[in-house]
Formats: C-alpha cells, structure tokens, sequence
C-alpha cells in the first residue's frame, strides 16, 4: 500500500498567480512528504508502505485554433497552443521557476478563453529530487539500507526524461494530452541536479544570458570584471557566484541568508559556472566548457531547462583563409558539423540558420569595443561558415580530406565547439550565437607556439570577453520579445518558452 501525502483537490483558475500559488502548494506538500520519510528512513524507521508523491500539473484545454491576440503576446514566439486539443505539463521547483511560470501562465490566457487546471499528477518525483540544496543525509546510510531504497522510495526513471519533445519526435500515445513545455519535470529536475555537478554552482544563480568559453584565460578576466563591478556601488549587477556557490555581494548591499553556505571547492568543478547576477535574472553567466563538442552538448542539454533568454560561444579558432590575421574575429552565419554529438537528435539535414537578432548584436557589440566602423571593421571582422570537428588533430590525416570539405563548404574558420552549441540552441529553441577569435593558421604554417600562444590570449582576452558582454547588454536593452525567433519554432509547437 502506497504512503501518499494528504490529497490537494485539482482547481481551475483564471488568474495566472492564483494558479501559481496551487502548484506551490502542491509541490511543497509533497516535497515535505518525502523529506520527511526519507529522514525516518535514515534513522532506522518502518514505513507504512512505499513512499510516493508527484509533481504538480497544468493543463489547459481548447477546442479553436484561434487566439485572442494581446498586443504584448502577438510578437512573441510561444505562449500558444498549436490548436484544439488537451495540453499538459508537469512542474517542478515553482520557487526558482515563478517567475518563469508566471509569464507562461499569464500568455495562456491572453491567448485563449480557457481556464488553468492545476492538480497533482501521476508522475512520481524521485525521492533524490526532493532532498534540499545542501542535504547530504543519504550519505549517512549503510550499504544494505542504501539498497533497500529502492524498494521503498521512486528513484530516477530515465524512461521519463527523453528529449523526445524537443527532439520533435515524440508521439503521445491515444488519449494522452500533448505537451505544454519541451521538458518534463523530471527531465528538469535531472539537470538541474547536473548542473550542480558540472558547474560547482547551484542553479538558482545561473542568468537568462550566457556565455561559453573554451579557454580558463576568459574566465580569469570575467572575475575580475566580476569583482571589479562589486566594488562599484553603481553597478548595475548585484552579485558575484564563483564555484562553491561563493557569492561576493556588491559593496553597499547587506548579506543574503544562505551567502555563508558557499565555500571555495579543493578543486574546480569539470566546467566551472561564474555569474554575475541582476535582480531580475538578467545577468550574464559564464561557463568554461573546456576542449571538445561533447563537453558543448553536456552542458547545453542542462542548462536548456533553465529556458535563457540567450547564450553566446566565445572562443578561439583556427583561421582557414590566408588574408586573416592572428587576433581577428570570425561571426559565425552558418556551419559545418563534423562533431558528431548531436546527429541522432538533429539530423544533419536540419539547417542551422543564423539568428538576425544575436548576429546585429555581436556586429555592434564588435564596432562599440573597437570603435572601428565600415571597411576598418570588416578589416577585422569576418563573417562566414564555421566548420566544428570532434578531431582536434584533423590537419594530420593523410588523405586531406577535411581540409577539401571545409573548403567546399567555404568556411573560414575552425574550432570544435561552436557547431554544437548551436545545434543544440537551435534544438532546444534558445537563441545562439558565435563570436570567435583566430589563435593559429594551421594551413598557412602559423600554428601555435607556447610563447606565441600566451602572448596572443593575453592581448586578446580582455577586448574579446567585452565584446560578449557588451553584445548582451544591448541584446537585453531591445528586450525579449525581439530575441526569440519564430525560426526556431516548429509549425505544431509547444506553447511554453
């Protein structure tokens, strides 16, 4: 016999926060429940029976195509079901995702005269979901009651955490609502528990923007830019998380309950997250995702769940044209994916378009930083195709068959993330972008020396980390509702962003 928490009764609502509040409700009765068992558990307990809660739902139903266009939501790319039919999603986490929960909630209902349903769903929340930021009470368990878990609790089930919507492969099965959102929430709740893992930092303090490094000399300027803006009392950003969740609070600006949780780790998490933080989640991460496209699509399939606004590659790549330059940029508009990571979820005949919006802002953001304009800009500057390989030794191969592809593709640079991050945004519906730095010609004999290498990082770093965060400030001054692109919609789309 199943041990249940006290039931909350489904409701329907016609005001977004109403609706809000019933899924808080929900799910912090049910996330007690399992708190609550799983500390009786460790302490050596008997329980009734097997522990189980589940997620809050919503769900919207309509029965026209039709939409009752607000002038706010008309220029936007989501809030909207495909047309007449049963839509549904599970929730998770209300308090980091209100504010997110709210707009979605809110479009539902300016697009269409429905009601909000929100209830308890069938979909069990694993009881490693449930435990809080900083508990660590399973630890404390034996090996034999460790196995015993399982039968007395729902663990993680990857069965309910494909990409399949995302993916647009999924079909719902007859008499299954179609979804509201491109994740689950336990899919949601995977990578959140992810991100903790690969970042070093909670997900609370990742911001809607985000920019991806391959190289520990961009993060190196980011914390001190971070710093630097914390001693500014005018600041614009209100805190600085490094790993560890060490949260530097601008100066003038009183400590936060829970800032004395964070602590510097022994050692860097495998891609460390840095963030500099706006009251209203405006700000900029960043991520040192390191060497390859497995790392790229590692880190993007996680922090997809946190729905950004944006995120941006800055990184160094290998020039394929004789008349650039060591130093110059390269504004990716189209790619070459030769990283293999991403082919079974996104067939290679997908297109990866560039984005109007993000391409214009990286340009200006190019021209602000240099203060170069017209031909002198474009002296600097190359827009093109870049071409992203998994084989980081690829000008070794003897029969010089990448080199004839890149050229048939017209690329003009090279490097082994960027394709991927992309791929991904495109997939995951978050808008991208590319902004690289040329480090070496390996076709033109200038390949990177150690002296050489140094040298050219440490000139170039600082100018080309502005240009990304200058290219966001003017990405977040046009605001949102220009930035998500009907591009990266499909013509039977979810409604939520």
């Amino acid at each position: 016999m199943p041990y249940l928490p006290a039931f909350i009764a489904p409701a329907r609502f016609t005001d977004p926060a109403a609706a809000l509040a019933k899924a808080r409700e929900i799910y912090d009765t049910n996330i007690a429940h399992l708190r609550e068992a799983m500390q009786r558990f460790v302490a050596g307990d008997t329980l009734p029976g097997h522990v189980r809660a589940c997620y809050p739902f919503v769900r919207v139903q309509t029965d026209t195509v039709a939409r009752m266009n607000s002038l706010h939501s008309a220029r936007l790319s989501y809030g909207f079901v495909a047309g007449p039919g049963r839509f549904e999603t599970t929730l998770t986490r209300p308090d980091l995702y209100a504010r997110y929960y709210l707009e979605q909630f809110t479009l539902l209902l300016e697009n269409h005269e429905i009601e909000l349903e929100v209830g308890t769903s069938s979909q069990p929340i694993p009881v490693h979901f449930s435990f809080a930021e900083n508990d660590h009470i399973e630890g404390s368990l034996s090996a034999e009651r460790r196995q015993l878990m399982r039968d007395v609790f729902d663990l993680p089930d990857l069965a309910a955490m494909d990409d399949g919507i995302s993916n647009g492969t999924h079909v719902p099965r007859p008499g299954e609502p179609q979804p509201l959102s491109l994740f689950t929430a336990p899919r949601v709740d995977y990578s959140l528990h992810r991100l903790r893992h690969y970042t070093g930092t909670a997900p609370e303090h990742f911001q809607n923007f985000v920019l991806f490094t391959n190289y520990q000399f961009y993060i190196d300027e980011f914390v001190r830019l971070g710093h630097e803006a914390m001693a500014n009392p005018d600041s614009e950003y209100t805190a600085f998380v490094e790993p560890g969740n060490v949260v530097t609070r601008r100066v003038g600006t009183v400590v936060m309950a829970g800032d004395e949780l964070g602590k510097v780790p022994p050692r860097l998490p495998q891609m460390p997250g840095y963030h500099l933080v706006r009251a209203d989640n405006s700000g900029i991460s960043m991520v040192n995702i390191g060497v390859g496209p497995a790392n790229a699509k590692t880190i993007t399939d996680h922090i997809a769940v946190l729905r950004p606004h944006a995120w941006i590659m800055l990184g160094h790549c290998a020039g394929l044209r004789n008349s650039q330059q060591l130093g110059d940029y390269v504004l990716a508009h189209g790619y070459v994916r030769e990283d293999h990571v991403l082919d079974e979820e996104l067939p290679l005949w997908v297109p990866i378009p560039a984005l109007a919006e993000i391409q214009v802002a990286l340009e200006a953001a190019v021209s602000d930083v240099t203060q170069l304009r017209g031909p002198e800009l474009k002296r600097i500057m190359r827009t093109g195709t870049v071409a992203s390989t998994d084989n980081r030794n690829w000008e070794l191969l003897p029969d010089n068959g990448p080199q004839r592809r890149f050229s048939q593709s017209r690329a003009v640079a090279l490097d082994m993330e960027s394709a991927t991050i992309a791929a991904n945004g495109f997939r995951f519906r978050v808008p991208y972008g590319t902004l690289l730095c040329v480090s070496d010609k390996p076709l033109h004999g200038e390949i990177k020396l150690p002296g050489m290498a140094n040298h050219f990082y440490r000139e170039r770093v600082d100018q080309h980390l502005r240009i990304g965060m200058r290219a966001i400030e003017l990405l977040r001054e046009q605001g949102i509702d220009q930035l998500h692109s009907r591009k990266l919609r499909s013509f039977a789309e979810v409604a939520f962003q």
